[in-house]
């Protein structure tokens, strides 16, 4: 019997910890169209030691935070690791029922319920321990006109309206572990997820090559089924489980942690054409695997597509099926190191996901993906 659920609603936010502010707003708000809505007072500032702003687009907001001196959350994250997200923001629809759920179930909270009082409502929140790292999960439930976070302002941007790029929501996160069953344990039995999808794969050079090079990952997907929100999970797979990509992210992260993070978006023909011409770089995806697209797109039942193919292999966009006629795209940012060709950015990176009547997670774009990567990784070599 499945567990009963938190009440979310959705996955609102990330909170992305930064060595460079100015940076991360400069990518936001010039290459991913996100407008900054908010930014840290005065009191947040000195009294967490850490410089934030608030990005929105659509349904997504990114709060990124840098530190200030010495004490503070982002001090201590980075101290530890480079760049990467260091909470998961949740909608609620009852707090105090997902505290109490929560807790009976071994989840750990870091404190009680936290009550900020406005004119017109309240904005409450908790923060738990996780087994992503040295990532937490925080819970919010806003009553009445609280549209940003305890200690920010609003922000006068540059621009009042953004989001050309047409971003709608998180489609799911995807975090990487050097053993991940504790994590789908975790899931299950304290956040009350289940299992929506799973798969585990070699590289070809593993089969070739007997298994002297290549490697492989084992992911499984739990979701939350009234929210929808879905979490990709993965680790190494022997052999060579040191060599997968999985592991290197483990080693370059210092330690587990959210890998990506995939923005669902409306048009992503449109969306990576102004992102390309703005610059942005995407994973590489090889040719062989345009030349092979037709063919297999024809197994999965999709001898028709509204993209022609051609455009697909000219912008490098990844198309899976699930055999019924349902089809996604999708690609994959570089990741922030390779970015901003600095190591401290670290290996996070976004991935854009347009959805075509397929809810699922395509298995040849997954070993595309981890392909790619791991092509990535040999070229840019040790960082």
């Amino acid at each position: 019997m499945s567990a009963q659920g938190l009440g979310i609603r959705r996955v609102e936010a990330i909170h992305y910890y930064v060595h460079d502010l100015e940076r991360s707003r400069r990518f936001y708000t010039e290459k991913l169209d996100f407008v900054e809505v908010g930014h840290s007072g005065s009191a947040l500032s000195e009294g967490g030691h850490q410089r934030a702003l608030l990005f929105e687009a659509g349904a997504c907001r990114v709060v990124c935070s840098t530190p200030v001196g010495q004490g503070g959350r982002a001090y201590r994250y980075l101290q530890k690791h480079p760049d990467g997200v260091g909470s998961i923001v949740f909608e609620v629809s009852d707090i105090q029922r997902a505290f109490t759920l929560l807790e009976s179930r071994g989840g750990t909270p870091v404190h009680e319920i936290e009550i900020t009082p406005a004119p017109n409502g309240s904005f409450k929140t908790f923060v738990i321990t996780t087994p992503f790292g040295d990532t937490t999960f925080r819970f919010v439930e806003r009553q009445g006109d609280f549209p940003l976070y305890p200690g920010f302002e609003p922000s006068l941007p540059a621009r009042q309206t953004g989001n050309g790029l047409g971003f709608t929501h998180f489609d799911h996160i995807t975090s990487n572990f050097e053993t991940m069953t504790p994590a789908l344990l975790w899931m299950e039995h304290v956040l009350g997820f289940e299992r929506f999808w799973h798969v585990e794969f070699h590289t070809d050079d593993v089969a070739r090559r007997a298994r002297e090079v290549g490697s492989g990952l084992r992911s499984v997907v739990m979701w939350d089924p009234a929210s929808g929100s879905k979490f990709a999970n993965n680790e190494p797979y022997r052999p060579n489980f040191k060599a997968s990509q999985i592991n290197v992210f483990h080693e370059e992260h210092r330690g587990d942690g959210v890998q990506h993070v995939a923005l669902a978006v409306a048009d992503i023909v449109s969306s990576v054409r102004t992102l390309r011409a703005r610059g942005v770089e995407f994973m590489p995806t090889p040719g062989a695997y345009y030349d092979a697209l037709a063919t297999r797109l024809q197994g999965l039942g999709l001898d028709q597509l509204r993209e022609p193919l051609e455009e697909l292999r000219e912008l490098g966009l990844l198309v899976d099926g699930d055999g019924h006629g349902r089809y996604l795209l999708q690609i994959f940012l570089k990741d922030s190191a390779g970015l901003y060709g600095s190591a401290e950015a670290g290996p996070f990176f976004y991935e854009l996901i347009q959805r075509c009547g397929d809810d699922g997670f395509g298995a040849g774009n997954f070993r595309a993906l981890f392909e790619s990567i791991e092509r990535e990784q040999q070229a840019a070599g040790p960082r």
